[in-house]
């Protein structure tokens, strides 16, 4: 005995299969009409395209549509055909103005001969059977375009990898593609990973535009920061384009370099100081690397001594002396460029340099004149100077003098300074050099020499005038001896008068008596004593007796 549940199915089949055999033997009966269309085609721009539309089912008569739905949804009739019998009759309704324009074939499928860009649509297919009802179906068409060759256009500047941001590289163009084509980089064949966001070490910037025939162009401009390593780099980039059935096409752009502006510090063959013999020789290379080949100039002072990577000295002077300096530059980057420099010393014994005595020549001196003399030396090293007499100032240097250095000593003219002269001396360990300054004959001021001559005639008349008031204040009680020579004249032609104080020995009283023969004074006058004393005739005395100018009483 079956169960229950397995005899309620095979009734439950048994009716579906009779009602199936009912409807089937009915006159006029008709199946549901159903449409097959394929949901998606690609095809490439400028090849053939046909839209199948395929009704199932068996009908003797049904209207078939094709209608071409835009971008806001709308629907336009292109096409219809009615099967009449065994024979499908098809009308073109809106050709839309394309060229060459819409056909329908002996099935009712649409064809394009050439696909364009516009006719990326989707198409309905709408079949109509009668009483089996209306059914519709969507093919969508996708319309690939292979874009032109790919351009690149790179910065034709000079570029710095000194910067330390980003730097305009380049700029890649993929024109009339559809779908829009994808960009990207390369460096020495390998891909740049750099972003949309802008940052310093590099980044990409994009921009699509749909041309008039609805293809579409990229540009991609990219910025990196460059280091020495690129000035070798060959860059390039490429196109990525779709095709039909999941294939994808790439189109290269030329490669390029680019032109750096880096410039490596300088390096010469000598150190940060150079010594030299006065007279010496020596040939200094200053060596960069950089790109493009920088350009080499030699100064010194800013004053321009050659161009070029060696600088040559020969038989050095004291004037040699000095910084050197060699500059790379680029005429290209104005403002990138490097220096290096050497101090040259010049040793020997030193060189010295006096300014003269003037506006004085020599023998125009007088007594008494101030003069100001000055020594310059220079040399290696640095030489002291020093002077015969006392009071120089000490060295130092000459402002803007080329090593020099100077002291100057300020005195007084005197004919004995005119006599040995005054000299100066550089010295150093390599030697010494001396410069005498000379005055000639040198004239006492005129001045000061009438001026001493008075002060003696005052002198010798004041010490006249003490010697006869003391002289005075001896003769005692003879208040009238200093006027009796003014009053006792002696009468001219005396014979007793003698010419010649030494005579006798009474003469030499105020000579040699001293004080006191002068205060034992005689009965004769003080003229008489005065000319006694200063050698003047002596007068005989009534007894027949000398008296001594100034003798004993």
């Amino acid at each position: 005995m079956e169960p229950p549940d397995a005899l309620a199915g095979a009734r439950g089949a048994s009716r579906l299969l009779l009602l199936t055999l009912l409807l089937g033997a009915r006159p006029g009966a008709e199946a549901e009409v159903h449409v097959s269309v394929p949901p998606l085609v690609e095809v490439m721009r400028g090849e053939p395209v046909t839209l199948d539309c395929t009704p199932t089912g068996a009908h003797d008569h049904y209207v078939l549509e094709w209608f071409l739905m835009d971008r806001s949804g709308a629907r336009h009739l292109l096409a219809s055909a009615e099967l009449q019998g065994s024979e499908l009759q098809g009308t073109v309704h809106d050709g839309r103005a394309r060229s060459p324009p819409y056909q329908l074939d002996s099935q009712g499928r649409l064809v394009l001969a050439e696909a364009q860009i516009g006719d990326e649509r989707d198409y309905v297919c709408v079949v109509k059977a009668g009483a089996a009802g209306t059914a519709e179906a969507t093919a969508r068409l996708r319309v690939f375009a292979k874009p032109e060759p790919t351009e690149v256009e790179p910065n034709k500047g000079t570029l710095s990898v000194m910067e330390d941001s980003a730097q305009k590289i380049a700029t890649c163009l993929s024109q009339n593609g559809n779908p829009a084509p994808q960009i990207t980089w390369y460096r020495n064949g390998q891909r740049l990973e750099v972003p949309m966001e802008v940052n310093s070490d590099g980044y990409m910037v994009s921009r699509t535009t749909r041309e008039a025939s609805g293809l579409q162009s990229l540009t991609s401009i990219l910025y990196l920061r460059l280091h020495k390593a690129d000035r070798d780099a060959s860059f390039h980039c490429a196109a990525h384009y779709s095709q039909p059935r999941g294939r994808h096409g790439r189109l290269d752009s030329p490669t390029f370099l680019l032109t750096l502006h880096y410039l490596d510090p300088l390096e010469l063959s000598v150190g940060e100081e150079l010594s030299l013999p006065l007279g010496g020789s020596v040939g200094v290379n200053c060596s960069v690397q950089g790109r493009p080949t920088p350009a080499l100039r030699w100064t010194k002072n800013s004053a321009p001594l050659g161009d070029g990577p060696t600088l040559s000295l020969s038989s050095v002077t004291f004037d040699s002396a000095g910084t050197y300096v060699c500059e790379a530059s680029m005429s290209t980057v104005p403002l990138l460029s490097h220096t290096g420099s050497f101090k040259l010393l010049v040793q020997g014994s030193p060189e010295l340099r006096a300014e003269e005595t003037q506006p004085k020549a020599e023998g125009s001196w007088q007594e008494g004149d101030e003069v100001k003399l000055t020594c310059s030396a220079r040399g290696y090293p640095e030489p002291r100077l020093s002077w015969s007499r006392l009071g120089g100032s000490p060295a130092e240097p000459v402002p803007g003098g080329q090593g020099w250095v100077s002291s100057s000593l300020t005195l007084k003219v005197t004919s004995a300074l005119s006599v040995e002269g005054v000299f100066c001396e550089a010295s150093n360990p390599h030697g010494n050099t001396q410069h005498v300054f000379h005055f000639g004959a040198v004239a006492p001021q005129t001045a000061q020499a009438g001026v001493a001559v008075m002060a003696v005639a005052v002198s010798v008349g004041l010490l006249l005038l003490v010697v006869g008031a003391f002289y005075c204040m001896r003769r005692k009680g003879r208040p009238g001896c200093c006027r009796r020579r003014e009053k006792e004249a002696p009468p001219p032609g005396d014979p007793e008068l003698s010419h010649s104080g030494s005579e006798r020995p009474e003469q030499t009283g105020l000579l040699t008596g001293g004080a006191s023969g002068g205060a034992r004074g005689g009965s004769g006058s003080f003229g008489d004593e005065v000319g006694e004393g200063l050698g003047t005739p002596r007068r005989r005395s009534p007894l027949g007796s000398d008296v001594a100018l100034v003798g004993t009483s």
